[in-house]
């Protein structure tokens, strides 16, 4: 099928913005620029610096999430807006919003439901000090615990389908909702690309919101979190194995002990360690019954991302250089 522009279908940008009066009246531009037929939503976030007017004045239409947090913008621009196709990019002109046009024809021409930008940083100043390092632990967690290999987990520029968007169940309050993406996407497991674009340093008279150690310790925790809740079974025995270890090295000197002497000399290491037994045994019980119920989620959110058609072909925008 032939490619057309990005009118030929619904395609929702969402900027979630929070005092980026500096960088959104470009970001805004130069997303319109690639995806001329994009309907390009600025959520302002409690932005006191006029952020909102800025928005306005480029052509975005606005909105308002008084709720503080990126997580909690995403889950309310994602139940609000009704689109084939969704661009999620941060407002601080960070990302190449041209390569929107690229991340969008990935998306069609694949048929995939989640492309990821990932970030290829122009100058040695696009990360903040440690923010890269971190960047990559974090990445190495989710990729071991989740079976997928991830290259950019943080990544603030997706392009998504409408199914894809629709059966995310949007949890998180903070920065945690791109792990939450990410994971989303390794358990559905949806068709999914990463392609790189370009990454530079923020506007002059904008300054990050992201926390290097609070948000690192507070997405580390989440991806505890949904380690916990996706990986019932694999947590629960871990922990259990751990507590039956524990066990088995206080007991084994009181069954030597008894064995040699019919004797059992030191009663509260026996009981402890019976104790911790039953628990390792109860834990792994538990561990069961959760990966039932996730199951079961699993199958809900299975049956509500087929609910809707997949990505149509025509989502693709015109190639470089053709006619709009």
């Amino acid at each position: 099928m032939p490619a057309t522009t990005a009118a030929a279908a619904r395609v929702a940008v969402v900027i979630p913005c929070l005092d980026e009066a500096a960088a959104v009246g470009k970001v805004v531009d130069d997303v319109r620029a690639a995806l001329p037929g994009a309907q390009v939503y600025v959520y302002d976030n409690g932005s006191t610096d006029g952020t909102a007017e800025v928005a306005a004045r480029h052509g975005a239409l606005v909105r308002v999430e008084e709720r503080p947090g990126k997580g909690n913008v995403v889950r309310r621009a994602f139940a609000d807006l009704e689109a084939d196709v969704y661009v999620l990019i941060d407002g601080d002109d960070t990302y190449d919003a041209s390569a929107a046009g690229e991340l969008l024809r990935v998306l069609a021409s694949g048929g995939y439901d989640h492309v990821v930008g990932v970030r290829r940083p122009g100058s040695l100043t696009a990360f903040r000090r440690g923010h890269a390092a971190g960047n990559r632990a974090l990445n190495e967690v989710v990729s071991r615990v989740f079976g997928t290999p991830v290259t950019d987990m943080l990544s603030g520029y997706r392009v998504m389908s409408r199914r894809f968007v629709k059966s995310f169940p949007a949890i998180s309050r903070g920065f945690e909702v791109e792990t939450e993406l990410t994971v989303h996407a390794v358990n559905l497991r949806v068709p999914q690309r990463e392609v790189p674009v370009g990454f530079r340093d923020r506007a002059e008279g904008s300054t990050s919101k992201l926390r290097t150690y609070r948000d690192g310790w507070r997405i580390l925790w989440w991806i505890v979190r949904l380690a916990h809740y996706e990986r019932p079974l694999l947590v629960h025995s871990v922990l259990g194995g751990l507590l039956a270890l524990v066990a088995v090295l206080l007991g084994i000197p009181l069954v030597v002990e008894f064995a040699r002497t019919g004797l059992v000399p030191r009663f509260p290491t026996a009981i402890l360690a019976s104790a911790l037994g039953m628990v390792a045994a109860l834990v792994v019980a538990v561990g069961f019954v959760l990966d039932a119920v996730r199951r079961a989620a699993d199958e809900s959110m299975r049956l509500a991302y087929l609910r809707y058609p997949a990505p149509p072909a025509r989502l693709a925008a015109p190639a470089p250089g053709a006619p709009r």
